[in-house]
């Protein structure tokens, strides 16, 4: 009975052409593009210990389909509203892609990726298009009340009570060549200079002339952890700060008013002042918060509790937005329906 049953349901649609994995409203999905996303996620896991097996690819297959399905929802969507991102925007945004290679290092970038211009211009234009669509229909419509965050200090006052002092740190990072921190480190290159001390002097004259700390690291920067946020590492408390930097780093930085850098620092590559440096980083204190507790009249607190309750709010209504357009779509996953044939013979 139950491979009866599993038949019928797989049974149901009709024979799509072979390089056909799904449609939307009549729009159809190719293989092709299915089998290129596969692969984009295969590399962004680097080595792993064995290949996954059958099942496993099928099911990483379905999982990379259904965000297809809702990526092709989305774009239609888009269109209809006519919100899609013009040549205009996706030309702004390739340029600032391109911004910190020469030709030659954007090329093996995609190389690496295993894309083509064409295929990273594509992901980008409906990257692009599904961002100006959740602004028009969710992010513009959020609003938070003052009474809701005050709600929230009240349930979390003990996040704002500082035990010890607090520092936020960004820094940009050049490694040695060779280093294995500058072989796990996969983002964009500094200037081409000799080696890497002349490379990081090279962007500390580039802050000395009034060049923007966040833009540098965000271009230069070798440290793929931080240099998309803009060299941002976040808020360190001072007792954390002293285990996990050398005496000469943590004297540097505690001297420092916030928007002041360092001069070029090496980076240790062991516990002792003696080993050798695996490269060199420049660091900036963003902001220094004394010990104690915060209260509401702090706008940096209130500015933190109201952009949290922002994506909070803004992670729930983007997922039911895509879920009630899935309701209005009609979707025929043959991948689903292959998969489920198979499995009732």
């Amino acid at each position: 009975m139950g491979g009866g049953l599993l038949g019928s349901l797989a049974g149901c649609h009709r024979t799509p052409p072979p390089d056909v994995v799904a449609t939307v409203n009549g729009k159809d999905i190719p293989r092709a593009e299915l089998e290129r996303q596969y692969q984009i996620v295969k590399l962004n896991q680097g080595d792993s210990p064995q290949d996954p097996s059958p099942e496993q690819a099928s099911m990483a297959r379905l999982v990379i389909l259904r965000q297809l399905i809702d990526e092709e929802i989305l774009q239609q969507r888009a269109a209809s509203l006519n919100v899609a991102a013009s040549d205009e925007d996706v030309n702004a945004a390739l340029t600032e892609k391109k911004l910190p290679y020469t030709k030659e290092e954007f090329d093996k970038h995609l190389k690496d990726l295993n894309e083509t211009l064409d295929d990273f211009t594509h992901d980008l234009r409906h990257s692009l298009t599904v961002s100006k669509l959740m602004n028009k229909e969710v992010d513009s419509k959020i609003n938070i009340t003052d009474a809701e965050i005050a709600n929230y200090f009240t349930q979390h006052k003990a996040e704002w009570n500082y035990i010890e002092p607090r520092y936020n740190i960004a820094r940009i990072v050049v490694f040695n060549a060779g280093s294995a921190q500058a072989a796990s480190q996969q983002t964009h290159k500094a200037p081409v200079e000799a080696d890497s001390v002349g490379k990081i002097k090279a962007l500390h004259k580039r802050l000395e002339g009034g060049e923007d700390f966040g833009e540098v690291a965000m271009n230069f920067s070798e440290d793929k952890d931080s240099a998309s946020n803009g060299g941002n590492m976040g808020f360190v408390y001072e007792s954390q700060l002293r285990e996990g930097a050398t005496q000469e780093v943590y004297d540097a930085i505690t001297k420092l008013k916030p928007g002041q850098y360092t001069d070029v620092l090496p980076i240790n590559g062991g516990p002792t002042p003696n080993h050798k440096p695996v490269g060199y980083a420049i660091y900036r204190v963003l902001a220094r918060d004394a010990a104690g507790q915060r209260t509401l009249d702090d706008v940096r607190v209130k500015a933190a509790i109201r952009e949290k309750l922002r994506d909070d709010h803004g992670q729930l209504l983007r997922n039911a937005y895509i879920e009630t357009l899935r309701d209005g779509a009609k979707v025929h996953n043959y991948l689903a329906d292959q998969i489920l044939k198979g499995g009732a013979k």
